[in-house]
């Protein structure tokens, strides 16, 4: 055996056992050495991928993201990168690497890449920030303390920042709060807020859902009770008594009945309370933050709402918009609540796939970010080995419900064998009538809806015929 051969043997050997990744592509991008530690991380076998180009093999990576294709194109070396990209069965692959040319002939070169392992070293760092996040923002449960902060509210729409903005300044008075949201948009995050950074902070904040309760046990919880004055009765303070110094949240206040509203508003007025068979008066230093999920001046006209209660709690009033109405939040909030249960659900788990994403911007969210998060969790809770949320990952009612339409829509087309331009056109015709539609064929809103100009819109309701003659 020649020198050479006793060579080419000692290097095949060490590249095949070392424990780093070795990967070398040739001038075309055609892979001519891979190892066997290198196939392990990737999960693909090495006579995979030897003699075959490198990204039909990674199809996640292009020309300008691979390190490999880089130094290819360049001639100069890549040290310690840092890189994520997803093999061709789909599995993520987290490496930390070195790349240099490698001199094939006089006028050709080559890459060779050398990769090691960092999954595991990566997820836990991510597990010990989004925690780190978290023990900073939220409530330590062991403590029962409630840690939510303005920091801890997520969003930039302009009318949620008006929001964030009201609370701020409610939060450096003693006034009392009507808050206004539908059911999810996170009214306790924000009475929270408001206290947290309150000089009220090292007191009690005291949260009581008035839905939850009947209205006779609910007076004695919320006033306090006297040895005797019922059966059962014990000498309890109430949670005004209890909340003294401090916060107290009176939620979904217009499930409350109007006899007890009478009381409450005396005890807002006279800054004292008598418990519940009692005579003595208790005076009081509780801040009061109230919500209620429906407009309140509506409530107000249902009678459902007194209307010398509700002016004594809407001294500072904030509203809190509807998910619907602030969908540029969206994207921001999922990926924060795929970081959340990531942790929770021990997942990794990236993003969204396209087609959710789109049912996501279309859906009105009438549970709002509440509804949003569980929709999060749930799907993540059907996901094995995989990084991407699809819309087979929801429940059966979510997914007929979310996905089907958009999923039929391009499944028939396809089916159809039709050429890309009939195709394209197609889908216009159906956006374009979808909007009409839902806007009474009115051209302005609809082109507006549609995020075109209003000649745009009648060009186009000519060119395919859908223009009626009053148009």
């Amino acid at each position: 055996m020649t020198m050479n051969l006793i060579y080419k043997s000692i290097i095949e050997t060490i590249i095949q056992n070392i424990d780093v990744g070795i990967h070398v592509i040739d001038d075309k991008g055609t892979t001519v050495i891979y190892n066997q530690a290198l196939g392990d991380m990737e999960g693909l076998q090495i006579n995979d991928v030897v003699g075959k180009k490198l990204l039909d093999i990674f199809p996640s990576l292009t020309a300008e993201t691979s390190t490999l294709y880089r130094v290819l194109n360049s001639r100069k070396p890549i040290y310690n990168t840092r890189q994520t990209y997803l093999n061709k069965h789909g599995k993520q692959i987290k490496t930390i690497n070195s790349t240099i040319p490698v001199k094939i002939t006089a006028s050709k070169y080559g890459a060779l890449e050398i990769a090691k392992d960092i999954t595991k070293e990566q997820e836990l760092s991510k597990r010990v920030e989004y925690l780190q996040h978290e023990l900073a923002t939220k409530e330590l449960e062991d403590d029962k303390l409630k840690g939510y902060t303005f920091k801890s509210l997520m969003g930039e729409d302009e009318k949620f920042q008006a929001s964030i903005s009201i609370g701020k300044k409610a939060a450096n008075s003693a006034s009392t709060v009507l808050i206004y949201g539908e059911t999810g948009t996170g009214k306790e995050l924000f009475a929270q807020s408001i206290h947290n950074e309150s000089i009220r902070s090292d007191k009690p904040f005291i949260a009581q859902n008035c839905a939850a309760l009947p209205e006779t046990l609910l007076e004695g919880i919320l006033f306090g009770t006297v040895k005797g004055s019922f059966t059962g009765a014990i000498n309890r303070p109430g949670l005004f008594e209890q909340a003294s110094g401090g916060t107290l949240l009176l939620d979904e206040i217009n499930s409350m009945g109007l006899p007890l509203q009478a009381k409450l508003l005396r005890v807002l007025q006279e800054g004292y309370v008598r418990r519940v068979g009692g005579l003595n008066e208790i005076p009081l230093d509780t801040r009061i933050i109230a919500t209620t999920n429906e407009d309140p001046q509506e409530l107000v006209n249902k009678g459902l709402l007194r209307k010398d209660l509700y002016y004594r709690l809407n001294v500072i009033a904030l509203h809190i918009p509807p998910l619907r109405e602030r969908k540029k939040d969206i994207p921001a909030l999922v990926d924060h609540f795929i970081k959340k249960y990531n942790v929770r659900l021990k997942k990794d788990i990236w993003y969204l796939a396209n087609d959710v994403k789109e049912a996501f911007l279309h859906h009105d969210w009438p549970g709002n970010v509440r509804e949003l998060e569980n929709l999060i969790e749930s799907a993540m809770n059907m996901v094995n080995n995989e990084h991407i949320i699809k819309p087979e990952h929801f429940s059966y009612e979510i997914y007929h419900k979310m996905f089907s339409n958009i999923q039929n829509t391009y499944s028939i087309k396809m089916e159809e064998s039709k050429s890309l331009d009939d195709i394209l056109e197609q889908i216009e015709r159906s956006l374009i009538s979808e909007a009409m539609t839902s806007c009474d064929r009115n051209i302005s809103k609809s082109a507006e809806k549609l995020g075109i100009k209003r000649q745009t819109l009648q060009h186009k309701l000519k060119k395919y015929g859908m223009l009626n003659e009053e148009e």
